[in-house]
């Protein structure tokens, strides 16, 4: 029997689409973005990295959800026989485990180094209960040589680095350690090798933190969320069974270094003048997001708009304020800085400006942190209520509006109204250092509390199923 023909390349229009997201190239936003939805319903088209639909308008968390088994379909059926033959040998020679003694659980990742992965796990990784648990590294990353590789190491009972081994070798190597939970931190990001799950080293596996949406198929048990980001009505959108933490399932520290702040002049940003910010990266920008931005602009005289610099979208961007109305000098790019510099800078900014479909994550709890409030629209995708879930866990829900009328509306009072503002700062300022949102000691308990109501659930032979903290 003649083998099925190979599936087509992505169609011209995704292509032109990832490039325009990217560059902000948005001439033919209106046309060709339709198009690429078309063709993403399209089985002759090939398959598109999930990570890449995340930031795509008009795709909502049901279609993230058919568009991730569609990517996995052709993974799973390539590595079925070896699969089948790791299985049969998993099952013949079972791993035993004492009947009392600590969870065995299994970060598997190649950011263990300075990323925003590991900064804002790394404070949870060292809370971890070592009597409850022994927490094991599985590394398949460089080291960057900036410390953070370091310090991981001494957080957890074991750090593996599994980078030499092929997916077949690293799973027979975490079934062999006993791992009782594998968490995976990459999902399908840059680097992943989240194929590993499909191998089942671990009786139980679980997403956590790396990627914002379900990983498809049945190969991952359950998904670290919270009720804000993932609600009850929302659990058929995703394969795995939502494990919710009580605040926002994001971790954060409350020992992240800020260093000296800086004048504004020196970040060429006016000393008097509202300063509006976004520090996502322009992929995730959206003309009609854009278009708020500008509104907001015009409403507030001398008012700038700092964004994170990208040489390849900057031209684009001013022109794109132009079009509509905006001085391209009232645009300030910053170049990118160690963490505590980043953060040092911050403070200088008003009110961040988040994005749509795909929200600020680490930079907004990073902007929080640095005492800065963030003004976030929250959609029906994983990604698109992230920030939503920060503000909540933060005590600032006020600042979560569902709609971009909405979401205009409520930004054309903040900058109109400089009170309000301050008021949002100094009431951020207050309660910081008390919110959930940055209490990693409460948080890691929580963690550990799914933990152990999954395991909990395997050990009685029952199937995942949603469970809350």
């Amino acid at each position: 029997m003649s083998s099925p023909p190979a599936p087509l390349p992505p169609s011209r229009a995704m292509r032109h689409y990832a490039r325009g997201r990217a560059w902000c190239e948005w001439q033919d936003f209106g046309r060709w973005q339709p198009q690429a939805l078309s063709d993403l319903a399209d089985p002759a088209v090939a398959a598109l990295s999930p990570f890449q639909l995340l930031s795509l308008p008009g795709i909502s968390a049901a279609h993230q959800r058919s568009f991730a088994v569609r990517w996995m379909a052709e993974r799973l059926r390539v590595s079925t026989g070896a699969r089948g033959k790791l299985a049969l040998e998993f099952a013949a020679a079972p791993v035993k485990r004492a009947i009392r003694g600590p969870l065995r659980l299994g970060y598997l990742s190649n950011d263990f180094q300075q990323h925003a992965t590991a900064r804002l796990m790394v404070e949870m990784l060292e809370a971890h209960d070592r009597d409850r648990f022994e927490c094991h590294a599985y590394s398949y990353g460089a080291d960057d040589g900036l410390g953070m590789r370091q310090r991981l190491q001494a957080s957890v009972a074991h750090f593996h680095d599994i980078t030499a081994l092929d997916d077949v070798q690293a799973a027979r190597a975490i079934h062999a350690d006993g791992i009782d939970i594998l968490v995976d931190l990459k999902g399908y990001t840059a680097g992943t090798r989240t194929s590993l799950l499909t191998y089942r080293p671990a009786p139980v596996q679980v997403s956590f933190l790396g990627y914002p949406g379900t990983l498809g198929g049945s190969f991952c048990d359950y998904l670290v969320s919270d009720r804000f980001i993932t609600p009850a009505h929302a659990a058929a959108d995703y394969s795995e069974a939502l494990a919710c933490m009580p605040h926002s399932y994001q971790p954060h520290g409350r020992h992240a270094d800020i260093g000296e702040r800086p004048t504004r002049a020196s970040q060429g940003l006016p000393d008097k003048a509202l300063v509006l910010c976004c520090f996502n990266q322009a992929y995730k920008f959206t003309p009609e997001v854009f278009d708020i931005w500008c509104r907001l602009l015009d409403a507030a005289p001398g008012s700038v708009l700092w964004l994170l610099q990208d040489e390849r979208a900057e031209g684009n961007l001013r022109r794109e304020a132009l079009q509509r109305g905006v001085s391209p000098q009232r645009l300030v790019f910053a170049k990118s800085l160690p963490q505590a510099t980043h953060l040092a800078r911050l403070p200088l900014a008003d009110l961040v400006l988040d994005t749509l479909p795909y929200n600020a994550h680490t930079t907004a709890s990073d902007a929080l942190w640095a005492g800065v409030p963030v003004l976030t629209c929250a959609g029906d995708t994983f990604a698109s209520r992230v920030a939503g879930s920060l503000l909540h866990a933060v005590g600032l829900p006020a600042l979560v509006t569902d709609s971009l009328d909405a979401y205009l509306a409520l930004g054309l009072a903040l900058v109109s109204e400089p009170q309000r503002l301050d008021a949002l700062r100094a009431q951020l300022a207050a309660q910081r250092l008390t919110a959930p949102l940055f209490d990693v000691q409460g948080y890691t308990r929580s963690l550990e509390a799914l933990y152990l109501g999954m395991w909990a659930r395997h050990a009685a032979g029952l199937p995942p199923q949603a469970i809350d903290a």
